[in-house]
């Protein structure tokens, strides 16, 4: 009688089992305190969003229910804490990483992803060296500093017309791999009237730097960092007297930018390494969804919903949530998603990233569209 029990009990407990909803999870690595703490978290809202309406669907994966949940981490915007926040996520088990915000970061990372086989996609990072360390587990969503910073290098130009041009970057990966890709493009294109400084990204005063900026007769500044510099930088400019252009790169321009810098950045410049809101298919729809939870997007939401989505897909795809199944559908990824198309070269670049020019006309970004 006891043995007959039992073996019903066996039976029932295998029977729930085979229809138990299996957790599914995925690593956000993102500076979530520090000076770029508002852009992580911008991300990390929009990851959870997808997870939210992933759920909402009661979603399978092989014929079989899981339940998708983030696993979040501040990796502060530090290469050396990012190391350590991805073997973090790794012991957590994650299936898939959205990850790093910072170029620095990400870099670094990737090599503890690839050990480990766990794809990570990079919602932000656009530092060619970061797909050019040949890991078969990186991707990214943006365009690269390649073509962004030749876009600046062509918006300095034209803007110039033969004036001095100030190149000013944060030191850090992103920074100085933009600033230096627009240095020689210009160089490259015959303009030689060019000076270069370097500041950091936690540095709040430019009065030595812009003085001399000033004495050069500059015409353009081009700035490699975040909003969290540029802001001051710009209110520094009006301040000092300095009239001159200023064209920052897509860690500038943000929503932020303005509150930063007291509204001394209108009529300024600034470029984001993705098409405009305006020609995003499913933007106004993840917009005012969005809004509804967590206010206003501030730049990169969009890009860490869509590196959710993303994953979630290839693993449908390929039957299974095990990295090591889905990676291969994942490189193959064609999907339509709130930024637009994305597909994937062989290095893991995203072959439809754009760059879009931006005007601040009354405190918001005006994508100019000529």
């Amino acid at each position: 009688m006891n043995v007959r029990i039992g073996c019903l009990l066996l039976l029932a407990a295998i029977g729930f089992d085979a229809h138990a909803q299996s957790i599914v999870r995925i690593g956000v690595a993102m500076p979530l305190t520090g000076p770029v703490a508002h852009l992580g978290k911008d991300v990390q809202f929009g990851a959870q969003l997808a997870v939210d309406d992933l759920n909402r669907t009661s979603p399978t994966i092989g014929g079989k229910p899981v339940k998708f949940e983030l696993v979040v981490e501040d990796d502060q915007g530090d290469p050396r804490q990012a190391v350590q926040v991805a073997q973090r996520l790794v012991d957590a088990r994650v299936a898939g990483v959205v990850g790093d915000l910072n170029s620095g970061p990400t870099i670094v990372a990737a090599k503890v992803y690839a050990a480990a086989g766990i794809p990570q996609i990079a919602p932000a990072a656009t530092t060619p060296a970061y797909t050019q360390q040949g890991y078969k587990t990186a991707f990214r969503l943006m365009a690269t500093d390649d073509q962004q910073g030749a876009s600046l290098a062509a918006l300095a130009a034209k803007f110039a017309k033969g004036q001095p041009i100030a190149l000013i970057d944060d030191r850090g990966a992103y920074g100085q791999g933009l600033i230096d890709q627009a240095e020689k493009t210009l160089r490259a294109s015959g303009v030689t009237r060019i000076s270069r400084d370097y500041t950091t990204d936690a540095a709040v005063n430019f009065a030595s730097i812009l003085t001399r900026v000033k004495g050069e007769h500059a015409a353009v500044i081009v700035y490699g960092g975040a909003d969290a510099q540029a802001g001051p930088m710009v209110r520094q400019m009006k301040a000092l007297g300095l009239d001159a252009i200023f064209v920052g790169g897509d860690g500038v321009c943000t929503g932020q930018w303005t509150a930063l810098s007291s509204g001394a950045n209108e009529g300024q410049y600034c470029t984001q390494a993705g098409a405009p809101h305006t020609k995003m298919a499913g933007y106004a729809d993840f917009e005012r969804r969005f809004a509804a939870r967590y206010g206003k997007v501030i730049v990169f939401a969009p890009y860490g919903y869509d590196a959710v989505m993303l994953l979630a897909d290839a693993m449908r795809r390929a039957n299974s949530p095990d990295p090591a199944v889905y990676l291969g559908a994942l490189a193959k990824t064609r999907y339509d998603g709130v930024i637009g198309r994305i597909r994937f070269n062989p290095q893991g670049d995203n072959v439809n990233g754009a760059v879009t020019l931006y005007r601040v006309q009354r405190g918001a970004l005006v994508p100019v569209l000529d």
